[in-house]
């Protein structure tokens, strides 16, 4: 029994030593963590120093940590403040963070094939974050980063949902290859080409923009790469500039779900100054007295409003991320239902994301990261084009509309005037035009740590886009003598795109002083695009969608045609190495050479190098113990950087099937080789007065050589075309400026100002002769250009008759003839003359943050300044020679000049007007509840104005528009005509978190 009672008092006194030993090994630590004014902070990281064990904290900046028993120190982080190492002294701790002046200059940014250092950057490049994007209603990424960064300008080319959009990284610097920088998404490089087909006769023009397919919702941040040192990595495709897109990924922790909704109104900013109906019978009397009673029917219309509308917009996004260290994911989804002011347009976009990022083996040193993105696009188009002539677009046709005539009959019917004078109305009833584009986007990167500071990672990526287009005419409505040949198509696309990259990346800190990274890879791309497009005439309207049976049209109105791109592949080797002396001396070097396919056999490869240095002076012992300097780095970068982008097979014999028929399109030239850009930047990067004013300033100068151009081969060659490289240089150099200032920061205040300026110069020289384009459209203007590539002068100048007033005596317009004189009789389209330039001179941003407690209010404005537009809109639909039997714009009606209704347009000065303009591009107020009750987190409640209003002396809809008139695939710029409008949106958002 003795023994028994021994026994039982060992074991218990055994374990209660292992419970008290077990106790001692872990406890439960809690606390709260602040700010540097004592308010919660949400997401702060807290971990035992020395360990993984790690926690974040609440919504209220509490937290709770189950610590071992002898552990001493927690550290804890938070972005935007100094890490502080903080003693566990019993079981509750406080901690307060103070702001970190360096914390931005450590923030990790995307080049590249990688990743660095803010501070450790040497090329010129800007990171624009999420909190960062302009708000309201966007439909794709470059819309998020209009006006927010020096040499970047973003055109809204026009207001139709999803509708193409043009952007100039440091202006254009090409004739004839695309000025368009690259996107690469998630390290993913984007072909430029949108999947949605063309349409054919009167239907819409527009071909979309390319990136429409990704939710702006699902981008974290976007890259710009601006100068050649930055973009050489790229080779053939970084002349004009990078921007590189990274998506949101996954958040270690429990799932967590994010809920977004939008809903609001879009309307017309303004309408158009056409004459009312009063107004209208004021000029018929002023005018043309004599046909007063067979011009006004006693009505009084407003066309423009007849075909707009208060459109109404819904967008609703959600994702759901978690996981651990080890293995993360996110998964999003949105949909989108945008109808345009226009009516008949309308855009739904249904997206959805998916991202993991995955480590294995007990080492974690095997990973693998992978993305995809499903989206489908459902458009239907109003019946705009740019290419169309006298008979107008549905706008021309609502502008023209004599106010005074009813636009319905008493049966409720369009009113019918002729098959030239169109009923807008009829127009929108006479269209169908519709779309469906899919998009996916599958990324697989398996890497692995070869040894702490080597990686070895694969690249394999696909990206396949299709899409479909339907569309009918019904003619008979436009002509009743066309009503047994009406019209209909069918047109599809399909591209698929493949990417295979490998990577070696190493970096190491070798001692205190000196820090090696580098990077090297091999990189295979092909791209692989073809169409078709089928259609039928001679039906007759039996109520059903001509498109779904085009084979019950006659043979003989029957068209087909289909097309495959050439070859068009890429193969590159890549090395990039940096080095950090001290944190003071930094030193970047780049080469790429790129193979492609499109280039001629006696040029198939080039190489494209880099050099940038840089010198962090703030480092420097001299300036470390002021207090004035906290950030001040000198830059200095060279590069030469390629374009490719023009068509692949342009080096080779083309040929072009006909019906039953072959022709050469184009000769080959074996010596065809890229367009070269060289680039110098110098630049600086401040932060003074622990970086309450912060920006950098740099310089660029930019030039471009043997340019790409497709012309046609001289007499007494064989009829063709040949694509050659010109003599001659494109330069391309101006100044950025950036700054950002905390006006107030407190308590309960902050203000923050930012603004941007970039001040352009471009020119050519070199050329032999110069090169036409610019296409003026509508009456009279058929085969018009307006716009010449000339030496001396910057890309795409105006050159145009100088009109000189109207003749007092004729009515008839003046023009300044080659010997200064000024007379109608002088010939406008013989007497062209230089009349300035569509390429701004000056882009500006503006941006502002204003909080009190849970308030906050931004503003962003864009704006640019030393450009001239072609009203081609006003020239050709507004002027005097309408009436009577059409309406005028209010500009025309001018009673102190006795101008005759027989003066006919003519493409001259008169329509040219100053683009200088400054956009309220979005105001957004918000409130940030927080959590309500148990199940709704982080709360926020948002109003949001978009294109609220503008300053401009511009006459047009909106000197923020680029209408289309390529000419043999010569860009143009800064045209105007019969666009569709801008709209004014009202948003009403609201998120939280679950």
């Amino acid at each position: 029994m003795k023994n028994k009672l021994r026994i039982r008092s060992v074991l218990t006194l055994m374990l209660l030593l292992v419970s008290h030993m077990i106790f001692a090994q872990q406890r439960t630590l809690t606390g709260t963590i602040l700010d540097e004014n004592g308010s919660p902070l949400v997401g702060a990281t807290v971990r035992v120093k020395g360990g993984t064990v790690a926690t974040t904290t609440d919504d209220k900046g509490n937290f709770s940590l189950e610590v071992p028993g002898d552990a001493q120190v927690v550290e804890v982080s938070f972005i935007g403040y100094a890490t502080k190492e903080a003693p566990i002294v019993g079981n509750t701790i406080r901690v307060e963070l103070e702001p970190n002046a360096d914390q931005d200059l450590e923030e990790v940014v995307v080049i590249g094939y990688g990743t660095a250092r803010k501070k450790d950057l040497t090329g010129a490049m800007v990171t624009i974050s999420e909190k960062n994007f302009n708000k309201g209603l966007m439909t794709s990424p470059d819309q998020l980063i209009q006006g927010k960064t020096p040499g970047v300008m973003v055109i809204n080319n026009t207001g139709q949902p999803g509708g193409s959009v043009t952007v100039r990284i440091r202006g254009n610097s090409s004739i004839r290859a695309s000025n368009n920088p690259l996107f690469v998404l998630d390290g993913v490089p984007m072909s430029g080409n949108s999947p949605l087909p063309e349409g054919r006769g009167g239907f819409s023009s527009d071909r979309g923009n390319p990136l429409t397919y990704l939710n702006p919702n699902d981008i974290a941040s976007m890259d710009i790469l601006k100068d050649a040192s930055a973009t050489a990595i790229y080779g053939s495709r970084g002349a004009n500039g990078v921007v590189i897109i990274t998506t949101k990924k996954g958040v270690p922790g429990s799932p967590a779900i994010n809920l977004g909704v939008t809903a609001g109104v879009s309307s017309m900013r303004e309408y158009p100054d056409v004459l009312s109906a009063d107004k209208f019978r004021e000029a018929l009397q002023f005018y043309t007295p004599s046909e007063v009673s067979d011009a006004d029917f006693g009505s009084n219309e407003d066309a423009f409003k007849a075909i707009t509308r208060h459109a109404i917009t819904q967008n609703y996004y959600g994702d759901v991320s978690g996981g651990t260290e080890h293995g993360k994911y996110r998964l999003s989804g949105g949909y989108l239902n945008q109808n345009g002011i226009i009516r008949t347009s309308q855009l739904k976009k249904y997206t959805g994301n998916f991202t993991g990022n995955f480590r294995f083996l007990e080492n974690k040193r095997l990973g693998l990261d992978f993305a995809m993105f499903v989206t489908q696009m459902d458009n239907r188009y109003a019946p705009i084009n740019a290419m169309v002539g006298s008979e107008g677009n549905v706008i021309s046709q609502a502008l023209q509309w004599n106010p005074t005539r009813p636009l319905r009959d008493e049966q409720g019917v369009p009113t019918f005037v002729s098959t030239t004078t169109r009923n807008p109305l009829t127009s929108l009833e006479a269209f169908k035009d519709q779309a469906t584009t899919n998009t996916m986007v599958i990324n697989v990167a398996p890497y692995y740590k070869i040894t702490d500071d080597l990686e070895y990672r694969f690249i394999y990526s696909a990206m396949r886009q299709t899409g479909n287009r339907e569309g009918m005419y019904r003619a008979g409505l436009i002509d009743p003598s066309a009503a047994e040949n009406e019209q209909a198509f069918l047109s599809n696309n399909s591209e698929t795109n493949l990417q295979m990259t490998h990577m070696l990346s190493y970096n190491k800190q070798v001692n205190e002083d000196w820090n090696i990274n580098a990077v090297a890879g091999y990189e295979y791309l092909d791209y692989n695009y073809k169409n078709n497009i089928s259609f039928g005439g001679g039906f007759q309207y039996l109520g059903l969608d001509y498109f779904d049976y085009l084979q019950y049209s006659p043979v003989s109105t029957r068209e087909i045609s289909s097309y495959r791109s050439p070859t068009n592949q890429l193969q590159s080797v890549f090395l990039r190495g940096g080095f950090n002396y001290l944190n003071r001396y930094l030193l970047t070097a780049t080469v790429r050479r790129d193979g492609s396919t499109k280039f001629g056999s006696n040029n198939k490869y080039a190489v494209f190098p880099s050099l940038a240095v840089a010198w962090n002076v703030a480092e420097e012992s001299f300036l470390s113990s002021g207090d004035v300097f906290d950030q001040l780095k000198i830059r200095l970068g060279w590069g030469r950087t390629g374009n490719q982008e023009f068509p692949s097979g342009a080096s080779l014999d083309r040929l072009v099937f006909g019906n039953q028929s072959i022709s050469q399109a184009n000769y080959g030239n074996d010596d065809l080789k890229w367009e070269t850009s060289t680039t110098l930047n110098a630049g600086i990067d401040f932060g003074i007065w622990n970086n309450r004013l912060y920006g950098s300033i740099d310089y660029f100068h930019k030039t471009t050589t043997d340019a790409l151009f497709e012309q046609t081969l001289a007499q007494p060659a064989p009829a063709g075309r040949i694509w050659v490289n010109l003599d001659g240089e494109i330069v391309n150099k101006g100044v950025e400026i950036a700054l950002t200032g905390t006006i107030i920061k407190n308590t309960d205040w902050t203000w923050d100002l930012t603004g941007n300026a970039t001040f352009l110069k471009n020119s050519v020289s070199g050329l032999i002769g110069y090169y036409e384009t610019g296409a003026l459209r509508g009456q009279g203007f058929s085969g018009v250009l307006g716009q010449r590539m000339v030496n001396g002068q910057p890309l795409n100048v105006w050159y145009l008759a100088e009109y000189a007033g109207i003749d007092p005596e004729t009515g008839m317009s003046m023009y300044r003839g080659l010997d200064g004189s000024a007379s109608s009789a002088n010939d406008p389209a013989v007497n062209k003359f230089y009349a300035n330039s569509p390429n701004p001179t000056t882009l500006l941003g503006i941006s502002t943050n204003v909080t009190y407690k849970k308030f906050s209010l931004g503003a962003n404005m864009n704006g640019a300044l030393g450009h001239y537009l072609f009203n081609n809109t006003a020239a050709t639909a507004l002027g005097l020679s309408n009436l009577s039997a059409r309406n005028i714009g209010s500009a025309f009606f001018d009673t102190s000049v006795k101008e005759s209704t027989s003066n006919s347009a003519a493409p001259s000065t008169r329509y040219l007007e100053k683009g200088d303009y400054l956009k309220m591009a979005n105001l957004t107020l918000s409130y940030d509840v927080g959590n309500v009750g148990k199940t709704f987190r982080n709360l926020r409640v948002s109003l949001t104005g978009q294109n609220l209003f503008i300053i401009t002396k511009y006459t047009g809809f909106d000197p923020e528009v680029n209408t289309d008139g390529a000419t043999n695939g010569i860009p143009s710029l800064g045209i105007e005509y019969l666009p569709y409008p801008p709209s004014r949106n009202i948003l009403l958002g609201v998120n939280f978190a679950l």
